[in-house]
């Protein structure tokens, strides 16, 4: 992951570009009923300017949303994610569609020896990861890489699961549908929608290889994942133009 800039304090009452970035105003008065189609209700999506200066991507204020969302969910913050070394990230996908298409992270654990990955999520309400898939690779060496592997553990608030492994059931979650992100849309593999609680279930990934993501809810969601070791050489979007 590309390193981010930081400003290390936690703020609690925060007005960027006419929306707020309190923990309050975050969760509830910061919405913006254009980019959540015409599903208004319960949609706490903010402004994605608020998110951009001069037309680039301001991944700390970025990081400052997801830090009022953990704290929305009494989740610490701990010191390590303060720090402005790229361990905790923010990302756009390099779209500029923030608030609906971008995700937070934080990988604690990528063992390619032992073969194990550990990694917590951080969504905002609504908002989506790209669509992606992982694949077999090679390493330097020439030995072989096996696809990344996945389960998701939802710990707060709660996601759309989309894969596209499944029945077709887009128009059943019409909440989901409304918040896809335009950028996303025309580009989707997947159709098939679950809606994963925080109530202790793990939930894998349908088939190795297959095309899959998730949308926070009307919350945002923190998510942990695991996983077999992810090797970014197999990592694969639906999306043109993807990037960290």
């Amino acid at each position: 992951m590309s390193k981010v800039t930081f400003v290390p304090q936690i703020v609690t009452g925060l007005m960027i570009a006419g929306t707020c970035l309190s923990v309050a105003g975050f969760m509830a008065g910061c919405q913006t009923a254009g980019n959540c189609g015409n599903n208004k209700k319960g949609c706490a999506r903010m402004d994605n300017g608020a998110f951009y200066k001069e037309g680039k991507f301001d991944s700390a204020k970025a990081k400052q949303a997801y830090f009022a969302l953990m704290e929305k969910f009494n989740v610490p913050v701990y010191a390590a994610l303060k720090k402005d070394d790229g361990f905790f990230w923010a990302v756009d996908f390099a779209k500029g569609d923030f608030a609906s298409f971008g995700m937070g992270g934080v990988i604690w654990a990528n063992e390619k020896a032992e073969g194990y990955f550990g990694h917590d999520i951080y969504l905002l309400p609504g908002q989506s990861i790209a669509e992606h898939r992982h694949v077999a690779t090679k390493d330097k060496d020439g030995k072989a890489i096996r696809c990344k592997i996945e389960s998701w553990q939802v710990r707060h608030g709660y996601v759309y699961g989309f894969s596209e492994v499944g029945e077709p059931n887009l128009d059943k979650y019409p909440e989901a549908k409304a918040m896809l992100s335009k950028v996303q849309i025309p580009h989707l593999k997947s159709v098939h929608v679950e809606r994963w609680e925080a109530d202790g279930t793990i939930n894998k990934l349908a088939a190795p290889e297959t095309w899959h993501f998730m949308m926070g809810g009307k919350d945002g969601a923190i998510v942990t994942e695991y996983a077999t070791y992810h090797d970014g050489a197999g990592l694969r979007f639906s999306v043109p133009g993807v990037g960290f």
